[in-house]
């Protein structure tokens, strides 16, 4: 009953709500680039996506109640043991391994990246699904939209202690498989009606981006 409430809350004052975002982010991105405060703000990182991931849960309009819970949880599921096989294979993104920004592992991988990729598909798929395209164009255009905010993340990753690559190159392979993987959530979204307009989650994945691409911009400046 009071997660049904909280979510009947955030979904009525969805405007409020991506304000609190922004602001959030801003103090975020303030607080790793200060010295005094980057180690505090790094702790954060995990608990922060964790939040994210909550807020997006509690403003989505839930139509088919269990049916929606359980296409995410299958995105979080598959989503995990793809990365698990990746990291110990190698065979899927290339030669990589995770730091401890994402909090804790198991078989080299955190959880919290399983979840990752549910809030990034959720996300994706909702601002494709305002332009009111045909569905084939917007599984494109999310999974578009999930390239160019791996290929920002990818060069902030190592800096946020949240995974590295060999050698430090980036292979093609990665965004590759990325965008393979995301077309095959995206039809799976779209396959199983889930209902994706969230502003509130629009705005998270805005923010989100932005707030990795100010970060990727300071390291380019002090590099």
């Amino acid at each position: 009953m009071k997660i049904e409430l909280a979510s009947k809350f955030l979904y009525r004052y969805q405007f409020q709500t991506i304000l609190i975002v922004n602001l959030f982010y801003l103090v975020g991105v303030l607080g790793i680039e200060l010295p005094a405060t980057h180690s505090f703000f790094m702790a954060l990182i995990p608990f922060a996506l964790l939040l994210n991931s909550i807020v997006i849960l509690l403003s989505h309009n839930f139509e088919r109640g269990k049916k929606e819970l359980t296409v995410l949880l299958l995105i979080f599921l598959i989503g995990y043991l793809v990365e698990i096989i990746g990291v110990n294979t190698h065979q899927i993104f290339g030669n990589y391994s995770y730091g401890n920004g994402l909090g804790i592992k198991f078989f080299g991988t955190p959880p919290l990246i399983g979840i990752n990729w549910v809030m990034l598909v959720y996300c994706s798929a909702s601002i494709s699904a305002y332009t009111g395209w045909p569905k084939v164009i917007q599984i494109f255009l999310a999974s578009f939209l999930m390239i160019i905010y791996d290929s920002v993340l990818e060069h902030v990753a190592p800096f946020l202690d949240m995974w590295k690559w060999e050698g430090n190159t980036i292979p093609v392979q990665n965004y590759l498989a990325w965008f393979t993987v995301a077309i095959g959530f995206q039809v799976l979204l779209k396959w199983t009606g889930v209902r994706t307009n969230n502003k509130v989650a629009s705005a998270i994945f805005i923010c989100q981006f932005l707030f990795f691409v100010v970060i990727l911009i300071f390291l380019k400046l002090i590099s």
